[in-house]
């Protein structure tokens, strides 16, 4: 069979942003094994003096994961935020009507910004604006923050942590356009209480920056009204609006499934439109930039979930077990962050451990890394510097979702410190393989320093604690000659080409 053929141009003038790096952001809930068994676990055999694993520590290192959500999600909608300060045995166990679990408080805020240093990882905060509102917000940033000399302030320095915390990040609620959502509001009511409540945080910490509730999915039957009347209330007092996204293939369309990517940058798009509307309704020269802060594959647990007993202390849940097509979605979907560097300015995968995730354990037992483990390492590693925009001719498809769907997805960043250029590649073809012809003569004298492959007949395939079956080779054949570069990339495959001055 012929090989599809697609060509791109790619130069050091089409740059479209510096990347923010926290696009490669994380979230970590209290759900499921997410904190209990994933990333504390006191009686492990590898869980160190804090008893938190330090398996998993290593794994999310690999990963570099530069910020990381926290503590919800659905659970902080209900969250009394003192409930996890203090001597743990004066803690309060709790329903999380959220999931419907018991929550020991075994650990809260300190300890997860102890351990988010572990990882090397700055805090995304979030607060409760389901259950309470103004006065907790203010008084959790005042216990985190604030130097000493106050009630809270003074209560962290007697928990053992005299320095403040410093975190710079916040959500002010989440999900608050849910009906699911513990006090879900209207657009009017959630933007009153957003813009009070970050008005007092701003009064505590001038310094921060604040993340206000975008819609819940593009299927909200109020997107992207929510989004404009949102900011009718918070624009002065915000820096970005957030976007969360999940994708699944229920039907086992897969030509439909790896298209997913275009109806993410159309999410994007319609709310960066958005923003700007409200931009030029109020004369403002202030630019509200995106924070795409859960998004990731979810569909292959929801069944399973259901037959849980309620209340149990941190059960299995949302534990998706990704295969190689979900690890070529994740891919295209980062991709989609970086063509709008210029304004989606943070990201998480939702979520880091065990819950919908990268990274999977066994209580007691090992630590793995699932499919989509891969594309998301490769784009957190590579993919730092300026996004360049590719001039890119692709043969397209049409599916039963979508039409004129290109079979070559790519993006491409140049690291100024590295002097490196990577390409990112996602042959979206079924049944072919695809000869890629980039021109790269602005990068004179550049060679082919890797190519990176994931691929693997068996697009079902996946990873477990015993057989990695989807795992990167570097046995690539791309080649640079005369400032192009050449490689076939194979049928329904990712693929990373970076280009150097050999040293």
């Amino acid at each position: 069979m012929t090989n599809l053929k697609a060509r791109m141009i790619v130069d050091k003038d089409f740059a479209i942003s510096e990347v923010d790096n926290r696009i490669y952001g994380s979230f970590i809930e209290h759900l499921g094994r997410a904190v209990y068994g994933g990333i504390y676990e006191p009686d492990h055999p590898e869980a160190d003096e804090d008893g938190f694993r330090k398996d998993v520590i290593n794994l999310v290192r690999e990963l570099d994961v530069p910020i990381i959500r926290y503590p919800g999600g659905n659970f902080v909608s209900a969250y009394n935020w003192e409930d996890g300060v203090g001597p743990r045995e004066d803690r309060p166990r709790r329903l999380d009507l959220a999931w419907r679990t018991t929550e020991t408080n075994h650990l809260g805020t300190n300890e997860f910004v102890d351990w988010s240093k572990k990882v090397n990882s700055d805090v995304m905060m979030a607060v409760n604006l389901g259950t309470r509102g103004i006065d907790a917000a203010r008084n959790l940033i005042e216990y985190t923050n604030h130097s000493g000399g106050t009630y809270w302030s003074d209560l962290r320095k007697k928990h053992g942590y005299k320095d403040p915390h410093n975190i710079k990040t916040w959500c002010l609620g989440n999900e608050m356009d849910g009906p699911w959502q513990i006090g879900h509001k209207t657009a009017e009511e959630y933007g009153r209480i957003a813009v009070e409540t970050a008005k007092a945080m701003r009064l505590v910490d001038p310094s921060i920056e604040l993340v206000a509730c975008g819609s819940s999915n593009t299927q909200m039957p109020t997107f992207p009204q929510w989004e404009a009347t949102t900011l009718e209330h918070t624009y002065d007092a915000v820096d970005y609006i957030s976007l969360h996204q999940y994708y699944g293939n229920r039907n086992n369309d897969t030509a439909s499934y790896l298209a997913n990517s275009l109806d993410m940058d159309h999410f994007i798009s319609t709310v960066i439109s958005t923003a700007d509307f409200i931009k030029a309704k109020k004369r403002s020269k202030k630019t509200i930039n995106l924070s795409f802060d859960e998004w990731n594959v979810w569909f292959h647990s929801n069944d399973a979930d259901k037959q849980l007993d309620p209340w149990q202390v941190a059960p299995p849940q949302l534990e998706d077990v990704y295969n190689f097509e979900d690890a070529l979605l994740v891919g295209s979907m980062l991709m989609s962050f970086l063509r709008r560097a210029d304004r989606v300015k943070m990201a998480c995968l939702a979520q880091l451990v065990n819950v919908i995730a990268p990274i999977m354990t066994k209580n007691c037992g090992g630590a793995w890394r699932q499919t989509i483990f891969y594309p998301y390492l490769h784009v957190s590693k590579y993919g730092r510097g300026i996004a360049l925009q590719p001039v890119v001719s692709s043969p397209k498809y049409d599916s039963k979702e979508y039409t004129d769907v290109p079979y070559l997805d790519t993006m491409t960043v140049f690291n100024p410190e590295t002097e490196e250029l990577t390409i990112f590649a996602l042959n979206r073809s079924l049944e072919e393989g695809l000869e890629l012809d980039a021109d790269v003569r602005s990068f004179e004298g550049y060679q082919i320093l890797e190519h990176i492959v994931l691929e693997n007949e068996d697009l079902k395939a996946v990873n477990t604690m015993e057989h990695e079956a989807v795992k990167p080779h570097t046995n690539g054949n791309a080649k640079v000659q005369d400032g192009r570069v050449s490689a076939n990339l194979a049928k329904h495959s990712w693929n990373v080409i970076r280009l150097g001055e050999r040293k």
